[in-house]
């Protein structure tokens, strides 16, 4: 069984501007400090004729449901993996080491009179008998709540 998460994020930016500030380490660990993360490692990198943008990081797993506590215990290390091909797609994929399950999908930007928005289109995998299901309901949660967070973010880093 999957979940898939389907998410819509606004700016008020041309296209090149909110792809530039996507792979700009700043605004990555600007989102993780927003978010309230305990440790974080950001780094980006060409990747052929692209860009990799890599994610480490560790939250606390306050106020997740006991049966999931009990999964990944007190600490959530989440590694982010985003191969931006060009300046208008990139693959995501999205792990919890050690832990059965990720995520897997696409990024993509469309600009429109000015105005761009990010598609974040995701599969939520988790393999584990009976609680899977429930987990991933709560994956695709606290994933939709820190895209939130990175929209609020990233607009405003682009009115800066």
């Amino acid at each position: 069984m999957s979940r898939r998460i389907k998410h819509e994020l606004t700016y008020d930016a041309p296209l090149a501007e909110v792809a530039a500030m996507l792979v700009d380490a700043a605004f990555r660990e600007e989102v993780c400090e927003r978010q309230h993360v305990l440790r974080q490692s950001v780094t980006v990198n060409p990747a052929g004729s692209g860009t990799e943008v890599v994610i480490d990081q560790v939250q606390a797993a306050e106020g997740i449901p006991s049966f999931a506590k009990k999964f990944v215990g007190d600490e959530i290390n989440i590694v982010q993996k985003e191969l931006w091909t060009d300046s208008e797609r990139a693959d995501v994929n999205v792990s919890i080491p050690g832990k059965p399950g990720d995520m897997r999908g696409t990024i993509r930007l469309e600009e429109r009179d000015g105005r761009t928005t990010e598609t974040v289109a995701l599969e939520i995998k988790v393999g584990i008998p009976l609680i899977g299901g429930k987990i991933e309901g709560l994956v695709g949660d606290l994933l939709l709540k820190a895209l939130r967070k990175e929209n609020e973010v990233g607009r405003d880093y682009l009115s800066r």
